[in-house]
């Protein structure tokens, strides 16, 4: 027999009419399973089914089905709400239909706005007492955290238990498990979420007792968690018991824990540490000063420094191709050039390219002179100790100011170079007071504003009260040049303080003044201010953003950006997106859709999904800003969704947008090989096409050398991340492009980009803190993360083969017709006859060009022929000697043989990828998952300076030994007046550029020169 379906629930409905109770039960529990299907003819008779919940006369049970019954008739109105309220008064039929097949959307619906009800009020709740909270409600959370438990779902139950302010949760769940794995998710996701600052410190503080003291023998892979949360926290007196309790027995692992405090620490906060360790007894008083050493994060610089002198990998014939087709006597391609050579060789310490090329610097006048003499800082950064030396020949005499016409100009350069040089080194107060004294002196704007940048970068976050008057004064000069720098420099040297007083002064002083250059200056130092802030900036950008001045609303949005930096914060991002498109400035919506990328940093692969609507934008301004806000955000992933968005707009019909989209492809694409990334060699092609491009736009034409310069950045041995490698936001980087994006006003700011250089490196060292030599493993195919290859020299074959290739049928017959002739003269010869056929055949390119090609040009065949099988040969794996580049992806891929001498103390990277599919047919697949699942733990932990255990400290070992200082008193040997002539005239080959030019130690290696030979 056939069941009829159900056409209306009119039948059942009426039943509730009834004054007999039995039949009221029966209705209300008929019912509920029709609610999907007749919920707008139930809706109609609600305050029945509302008064029969509340009528005392039905049983428990039939109250409890008539207030399911409403729950589920609101669910369909959408009334969530009051879907919520009764569900709550159904007991223990709502449990049933938990349980029940097919309510899995009306309960997940229910259970989730249980838990949102529940998270707002804890959070309203300032004592988290649960006195508000409905008993009912709190069973429903109690049985959520139960079965996430009993499932395993240990997450999910600390996601729910850090939202609704229930620690006792998180504490209960590591009882149960042990699992420090655990506590690290929780603090990431306290970090990495928009948590409030106070909240977020309760958590911390709450969780690090929990964490077990590290020890060598367990590999401490929690030790990374540990110096992220120390860092954040920042209080020396947490680190220092820790560093204490390791060194009777652990020394190597605090040695290093400081090392991974130096990478990610403010410098405040490591300057405390430094001051509150004990002095030591005789057996300890060793340990305790390596441990200040290495806080003083000087010993961390030296370090990089020499590896990036060491493995200089620069390619000078890419230069040298810029820099002659660039025309040098118009300063936007001499400052190209410029940015171009410090970015490629930043960090390294070798200014070849500038002594080999001293008439073409010759040509730099007034402010690409500046340009061109604080590029020195960016080549020798990080080599603090002989930054004086270097610059000496060009920093203002003891006299004072040069009296040469245009010395100004090199003199202000230098003094913003010592503080690129010093930037993050720690190299303290002579520094700082020498660019002060300097900066009180100078009468002239232009050495002012240099020593202005320089001293807010070297003394940035060190809050010196000192620094801060005497940039104020300098501000209140009203010179606009001046002013301006005054106006980062204060925002830097109260870097992340938040301070009322300072603030105030600048927003008053920026009001009044008339000169937009100055209120850009403080506009941005304002957003440097409140640094990391959080909500505690949120008036002072409410203020700002409300400003009629654009430029206000511009350091607003910058204020907004750096405050929320890293977080990801939902309202944030909302906010800076409304901006973006209603905004009555171009500068401001442009500098919105920028900022994004400082809020997203640690979540790459979000960004090209936001900003793909405005990379389509109406307004170019608009798309400039999406262009910068992909390379900065996704710096050094090579994410390839991010690279397609890209592409299309190096094409655009405007030129900035075109000049974006080149610089935005070299900071995504720096570190990655032909073989990690589809895009890096058609986009190194394009870069060298628009450069050569006299028809292109200078625009466009200045973004495609900075971005040749970022692409090969540092030697080929830095990434660019606004990550540390602890894991934790790298202040000097998020610093750094903020100031290059201020690239747009001001070239000389693009110079800062070089603090968001990271040096990707695995320097293991001895507990003597020694470089011994050993090689460990790379568990991926070697041209994964090789190298680039070397630029071709000039086209001279193309056009050869150009010339070969175009032959008419008349040029065949021709041929023919000279074979025939030499034929019936010289007949007597057979041997010829082979001969001539083959010239015929290639005479014949039209219809054999590819085997004319192949005997010809017989590697462009020959190598196609020749890669496959090479390809199929290839090692999947490969040795890596100590001191070598290493690349964040690869760091996945790293292993130390267990039978070898040295093994780190802790682990290389948390995010170890099992690699055994590599000789079995194509290993790319396998390789290729890491870097498109790019996340913030691409640098949790990411090599960097690692201790290494001597497994036989009996067997004496090799090292790796330093070279003697670099830098030789060249300043007092040739007199002060030859450099100054250099930095005018420049066109005495016998004159150097910082260094003497017979120091071998300056030069990159050997093989450097090899661009030349051809």
């Amino acid at each position: 027999m056939v069941v009829r379906s159900q056409s209306s629930a009119a039948g059942v409905l009426a039943l509730l009419q009834e004054p007999d109770t039995v039949f009221k039960q029966h209705a209300l529990k008929a019912l509920i399973p029709l609610v999907p299907q007749f919920w707008a003819e139930i809706s109609e008779h609600i305050a029945l089914i509302e008064s029969l919940y509340e009528s005392d006369d039905l049983p428990k049970p039939a109250r409890h089905n008539a207030a399911l019954l409403a729950s589920k008739v609101y669910y369909f109105l959408g009334e969530y709400d009051e879907a919520l309220s009764f569900a709550l008064g159904a007991g223990s039929a709502f449990q049933a239909e938990a349980r029940a097949h097919g309510a899995g959307e009306y309960v997940e619906t229910v259970i989730s706005n249980a838990i949102d009800r529940y998270v707002t009020l804890r959070t309203e709740e300032p004592s988290g007492s649960s006195r508000k909270i409905d008993s009912r409600l709190q069973a429903i959370i109690e049985s959520i955290f139960d079965r996430c438990i009993e499932e395993g779902e240990y997450r999910q139950a600390i996601g729910i238990a850090l939202e609704s302010h229930r620690l006792d949760v998180v504490n209960r769940i590591y009882d149960l498990t042990h699992d420090v794995s655990l506590l690290s998710y929780t603090m990431e996701a306290v970090l990495d979420t928009g948590f409030s600052l106070s909240y977020r410190d309760q958590v911390l503080n709450f969780l690090l007792p929990l964490f077990p003291p590290p020890t060598s023998l367990s590999k401490s892979p929690h030790i990374h968690a540990l110096a992220r949360l120390l860092v954040t926290l920042n209080r020396p007196s947490l680190v220092v018991p820790l560093l204490t309790s390791l060194v009777p027995k652990e020394r190597l692992l605090a040695y290093q824990f400081a090392f991974d405090l130096v990478e990610g620490g403010a410098r405040e906060f490591l300057q405390g540490v430094k001051a509150d360790l004990p002095e030591g007894k005789e057996e300890t008083q060793d340990i305790y000063d390596k441990l200040r050493k290495i806080l003083d994060g000087q010993e961390s610089v030296k370090l990089y420094l020499e590896f990036l002198k060491r493995n200089n990998k620069v390619d000078m014939l890419i230069l040298k191709n810029t820099k002659d087709v660039l025309e040098a006597r118009t300063s936007i391609y001499h400052t190209a050039v410029t940015l171009q050579n410090a970015f490629m060789h930043a960090g390294t310490t070798s200014d070849v390219f500038l002594r080999e090329n001293l008439e073409w610097l010759g040509l730099a006048s007034n402010w690409a002179k500046f340009s061109t003499t604080a590029a020195l800082g960016v080549i020798h950064k990080g080599h603090f100790e002989e930054g004086m030396n270097i610059l000496g020949p060009y920093l203002p005499q003891a006299g004072g100011e040069s009296q040469i016409q245009g010395a100004a100009y090199s003199e202000g350069g230098a003094l913003y170079a010592l503080g690129l040089i010093n930037a993050g080194c720690g190299s303290g107060q002579p520094v700082e007071n020498y660019l002060r004294e300097t900066m009180k002196s100078a009468q002239g704007e232009v050495v002012q504003h240099g020593a202005a940048l320089g001293l807010g970068i070297s003394a940035m976050g060190g809050r010196s009260s000192d620094a801060y008057d005497d940039l104020k004064e300098t501000l209140f000069t009203d010179s606009a040049v001046a002013g301006e720098a005054a106006g980062y420099a204060m925002g830097l040297v109260m870097l992340g303080s938040a301070d009322r007083t300072s603030a105030e002064e600048m927003l008053t002083y920026a009001r009044e003044t008339q000169h937009e250059k100055i209120i850009r200056g403080l506009a941005m130092g304002l957003a440097f201010i409140f640094y990391g802030r959080q909500e505690e900036a949120d008036s002072t950008i409410t203020s700002l953003l409300t400003e009629k001045d654009p430029i206000l609303r511009y350091g607003g949005v910058y204020t907004l950006a750096l405050a929320y930096a890293g977080t990801s914060n939902n309202d944030a991002v909302r906010q800076l997106l409304h901006i973006a498109v209603s905004d009555t400035s171009d500068d401001v919506r442009r500098a919105a859709v920028t900022s994004l990328a400082f809020l997203l940093f640690k979540n790459p692969g979000q960004v090209p999904r936001i900003v793909q609507l405005l990379s389509e934008s109406y307004n170019p301004h608009v798309r400039c800003g999406a262009t910068l806000a992909l390379g900065i955000a996704c710096a050094g992933t090579g994410l390839q969704d991010a690279v397609e968005i890209l592409e299309p707009m190096t094409k655009d019909g405007v030129d900035f947008v075109r000049q974006g989209a080149f610089i935005a492809l070299g900071m995504i694409l720096v570190q990655q090989s032909e073989a990690s990334s589809p895009s890096m060699s058609s986009t190194r092609a394009l870069y060298t096409k628009v450069v050569s491009d006299k028809h292109e736009d200078p625009m466009a034409r200045f973004g495609a050398a900075i971005g040749q310069g970022l692409i090969d950045a540092g030697g080929r041995n830095v990434t660019i991340s606004l990550q540390s490698r602890a894991g934790s936001k790298n202040t000097n980087a998020i610093v750094g492009m903020t100031m290059f994006c201020q690239f747009w006003y001001w070239y000389p700011l693009a110079h800062c980009a070089c603090l968001a250089f990271e040096p990707t490196a695995i320097i293991g060292l001895n507990e003597d803190l020694k470089v011994p030599k050993f090689e460990f493993v790379s568990n991926a195919r070697p041209s994964l993360f090789a190298y680039p290859p070397p630029a071709t020299p000039p086209k001279r074959e193309t056009f050869a083969k150009a010339a070969t290739a175009v032959l008419s049928t008349t040029a065949k017959v021709k041929a023919r017709e000279k074979k025939k002739a030499a034929a019936d003269a010289d007949a007597m010869d057979t041997d010829e006859k082979p001969e001539q056929k083959k010239d015929g055949d290639v005479e014949m390119k039209g219809e054999e060009g590819p085997a004319g090609k192949a005997a010809d040009g017989s590697p462009s065949t020959n190598t196609s022929e020749d890669v496959k099988p090479k390809r199929k040969s290839e090692p999947s794996s490969e040795n890596i000697a100590n001191f070598s580049r290493v690349t964040p992806t690869q760091l996945a891929y790293i292993s130390f043989p267990p039978e070898g001498r040295y093994q780190p103390v802790r682990p290389v990277s948390l995010n170890t990828v099992p690699l055994k599919t590599g000789g079995k047919g194509n290993p790319n697949s396998g390789v290729r998952k890491v870097p498109s699942g790019i996340a913030s733990e691409r640098y949790a932990g990411g090599g960097g300076i690692l201790l290494m255990v001597d497994e036989r400290p009996d067997t004496e070992a090799e090292f790796i030994s330093f070279d003697p200082p670099v830098v030789e008193p060249a300043p007092t040997e040739n007199g002060h007046a030859q450099p100054q002539a250099l930095i005018h005239h420049a066109v005495r080959p016998s004159i150097h550029i910082a260094l003497d030019e017979s120091s071998p130690d300056v030069d990159p290696p050997e093989s450097f020169e090899y661009p030349f030979d051809s």
